[in-house]
Protein backbone atom coordinates (compact mmCIF):
# COMPACT_ATOMS: atom_id res chain seq x y z
CA UNK A 1 0.00 0.00 0.00
CA UNK A 2 1.29 3.47 -0.87
CA UNK A 3 2.66 5.46 2.07
CA UNK A 4 2.15 9.20 1.71
CA UNK A 5 4.34 11.78 3.45
CA UNK A 6 5.17 15.48 3.18
CA UNK A 7 8.55 15.12 1.42
CA UNK A 8 9.47 13.10 -1.66
CA UNK A 9 11.14 9.70 -1.47
CA UNK A 10 14.61 9.17 -2.90
CA UNK A 11 14.88 7.05 -6.05
CA UNK A 12 17.77 4.79 -5.01
CA UNK A 13 16.04 2.33 -2.66
CA UNK A 14 14.09 -0.28 -4.59
CA UNK A 15 13.65 -4.00 -5.15
CA UNK A 16 12.77 -5.83 -8.37
CA UNK A 17 10.96 -9.17 -8.40
CA UNK A 18 11.03 -10.68 -11.89
CA UNK A 19 8.02 -12.84 -11.13
CA UNK A 20 10.02 -15.50 -9.31
CA UNK A 21 8.96 -14.41 -5.83
CA UNK A 22 12.53 -13.60 -4.77
CA UNK A 23 13.09 -9.86 -4.90
CA UNK A 24 16.03 -10.21 -2.49
CA UNK A 25 18.10 -12.48 -4.75
CA UNK A 26 21.42 -11.20 -6.11
CA UNK A 27 19.88 -11.46 -9.61
CA UNK A 28 17.23 -8.93 -8.54
CA UNK A 29 19.91 -6.29 -7.94
CA UNK A 30 19.08 -3.80 -10.65
CA UNK A 31 20.87 -0.47 -10.90
CA UNK A 32 18.16 1.35 -12.82
CA UNK A 33 14.44 1.08 -13.50
CA UNK A 34 13.02 3.24 -16.29
CA UNK A 35 9.25 3.40 -16.15
CA UNK A 36 7.29 3.79 -19.37
CA UNK A 37 4.92 6.67 -19.86
CA UNK A 38 1.47 5.51 -18.78
CA UNK A 39 -0.83 6.65 -21.56
CA UNK A 40 -4.47 6.19 -22.38
CA UNK A 41 -5.33 4.92 -25.81
CA UNK A 42 -7.79 2.73 -27.61
CA UNK A 43 -7.16 -1.02 -27.52
CA UNK A 44 -6.10 -2.79 -30.72
CA UNK A 45 -8.76 -3.92 -33.15
CA UNK A 46 -10.86 -6.80 -31.92
CA UNK A 47 -10.98 -5.40 -28.38
CA UNK A 48 -7.96 -7.41 -27.22
CA UNK A 49 -5.93 -5.32 -24.78
CA UNK A 50 -2.88 -7.60 -25.06
CA UNK A 51 -1.05 -5.15 -27.30
CA UNK A 52 -2.20 -1.97 -25.60
CA UNK A 53 1.27 -1.33 -24.21
CA UNK A 54 3.38 -2.76 -27.01
CA UNK A 55 5.09 0.60 -27.51
CA UNK A 56 5.52 1.14 -23.75
CA UNK A 57 8.30 -0.87 -22.18
CA UNK A 58 9.58 -1.22 -18.65
CA UNK A 59 13.38 -1.02 -18.84
CA UNK A 60 15.57 -2.69 -16.23
CA UNK A 61 19.37 -2.33 -16.11
CA UNK A 62 21.90 -4.15 -13.98
CA UNK A 63 25.61 -4.86 -13.90
CA UNK A 64 26.51 -8.14 -15.56
CA UNK A 65 27.30 -10.75 -12.87
CA UNK A 66 27.30 -13.87 -15.05
CA UNK A 67 23.72 -14.88 -14.23
CA UNK A 68 21.80 -16.29 -17.18
CA UNK A 69 18.29 -15.78 -15.79
CA UNK A 70 17.37 -12.93 -18.15
CA UNK A 71 18.82 -14.73 -21.16
CA UNK A 72 17.01 -17.96 -20.22
CA UNK A 73 13.69 -16.13 -19.86
CA UNK A 74 14.20 -14.28 -23.16
CA UNK A 75 15.29 -17.39 -25.08
CA UNK A 76 12.71 -19.77 -23.55
CA UNK A 77 10.04 -19.05 -26.14
CA UNK A 78 9.61 -21.40 -29.06
CA UNK A 79 10.49 -19.72 -32.35
CA UNK A 80 7.99 -17.04 -33.28
CA UNK A 81 6.27 -17.01 -29.87
CA UNK A 82 6.53 -14.75 -26.83
CA UNK A 83 8.42 -15.95 -23.73
CA UNK A 84 6.56 -16.97 -20.58
CA UNK A 85 4.62 -14.10 -19.08
CA UNK A 86 5.09 -13.08 -15.45
CA UNK A 87 4.02 -10.43 -12.99
CA UNK A 88 7.04 -8.19 -12.40
CA UNK A 89 6.98 -6.18 -9.19
CA UNK A 90 8.95 -3.01 -8.43
CA UNK A 91 8.94 -1.92 -4.79
CA UNK A 92 10.14 1.51 -3.67
CA UNK A 93 11.55 1.39 -0.15
CA UNK A 94 11.86 3.98 2.59
CA UNK A 95 15.34 5.32 3.35
CA UNK A 96 15.85 2.76 6.13
CA UNK A 97 14.89 -0.06 3.70
CA UNK A 98 12.31 -1.40 6.19
CA UNK A 99 9.07 -0.22 4.59
CA UNK A 100 7.67 -0.67 1.10
CA UNK A 101 6.20 2.74 0.30
CA UNK A 102 5.00 2.17 -3.28
CA UNK A 103 4.57 -0.87 -5.49
CA UNK A 104 4.19 -1.19 -9.26
CA UNK A 105 3.00 -4.51 -10.69
CA UNK A 106 3.43 -5.11 -14.39
CA UNK A 107 1.04 -7.90 -15.40
CA UNK A 108 1.80 -10.47 -18.10
CA UNK A 109 5.27 -9.04 -18.65
CA UNK A 110 7.80 -10.70 -20.93
CA UNK A 111 11.25 -9.76 -22.24
CA UNK A 112 10.87 -8.10 -25.62
CA UNK A 113 14.52 -7.04 -25.87
CA UNK A 114 17.71 -8.13 -24.13
CA UNK A 115 20.90 -6.15 -24.72
CA UNK A 116 24.40 -5.62 -23.36
CA UNK A 117 26.65 -2.58 -23.26
CA UNK A 118 29.71 -2.52 -25.51
CA UNK A 119 32.94 -4.17 -24.42
CA UNK A 120 35.71 -1.54 -24.52
CA UNK A 121 39.26 -2.44 -23.56
CA UNK A 122 40.22 1.22 -23.06
CA UNK A 123 37.48 2.05 -20.53
CA UNK A 124 37.21 -0.59 -17.87
CA UNK A 125 33.62 0.28 -16.88
CA UNK A 126 30.90 -2.12 -15.74
CA UNK A 127 29.20 -4.25 -18.41
CA UNK A 128 25.49 -3.46 -18.24
CA UNK A 129 22.69 -5.90 -19.01
CA UNK A 130 19.41 -4.32 -20.11
CA UNK A 131 16.04 -5.99 -20.48
CA UNK A 132 13.01 -4.26 -21.94
CA UNK A 133 9.75 -5.78 -20.78
CA UNK A 134 6.49 -5.58 -22.68
CA UNK A 135 3.40 -5.94 -20.50
CA UNK A 136 -0.38 -5.98 -20.62
CA UNK A 137 -1.25 -3.77 -17.67
CA UNK A 138 0.20 -1.96 -14.68
CA UNK A 139 -1.20 -1.61 -11.17
CA UNK A 140 0.08 0.70 -8.45
CA UNK A 141 -0.46 0.38 -4.74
Amino acid sequence: MAVMRDRPYVNSNFLVDLGTGDGNSVTAGFAEVIFPAFTIGSPPRGGDSAGAHENSRLILKRGLIGALDLYSWWSSAPRGKKPQRRTVKIELLSEDHRTVVMTWRFRKAYPATLSYSPLRAIEGSVVMETVELAFDSVEMS
